[in-house]
């Protein structure tokens, strides 16, 4: 069956390629008989080539694009975590929570960068009254809070 289709594609290719030089020759005939200058005519492969070549790089981009919001998202997520965790282990230590978030870095230069999320904005990061409990939020991309893409978590 393969082959069958192989040898169908081969006589398409030929009957493309035959129907392309004729109109060439019947252009480059009717150009010279009317004295006009040569139109150029490109064959219907090098056509597909270069739209498929377009249409990769379309998509390339808009993936990248779509990656890059993704993992910015992912990467917050990741690192709330990571500060929450820091958060209760400091509660654990000294029986209640920071009052700044800057109090979990200790002069440790690994966490240098902890209090910012993907997008470059600070954590908001709030003791409740109780005091037992606690609100983590990344502002999200667009570094306003309160609104529909802020990242959060809570410890209750």
């Amino acid at each position: 069956m393969v082959q069958i289709l192989e040898f169908i594609g081969f006589f398409l290719e030929i009957f493309v390629d035959i129907q392309f030089w004729r109109d060439k020759k019947k252009r480059r005939q009717f150009e010279k008989e009317h004295n006009l200058p040569k139109k150029l005519m490109i064959h219907p492969y090098a056509k597909a080539v270069f739209y498929s070549i377009v249409i990769t790089i379309l998509l390339g981009i808009s993936f990248s694009l779509y990656q890059h919001y993704f993992s910015n998202a992912k990467n917050t997520i990741k690192k709330l975590i990571k500060v929450e965790a820091l958060i209760i282990e400091n509660k654990e230590v000294d029986g209640y929570y920071p009052k700044k978030l800057e109090d979990i870095i200790r002069n440790n230069p690994l966490r240098k960068n902890i209090t910012l999320d993907a997008w470059g904005n600070e954590f908001h990061y709030i003791v409740l009254a109780d005091t037992n409990t606690f609100a983590l939020i990344s502002k999200g991309k667009d570094g306003i809070l309160n609104t529909k893409d802020d990242l959060t978590t809570a410890n209750k």
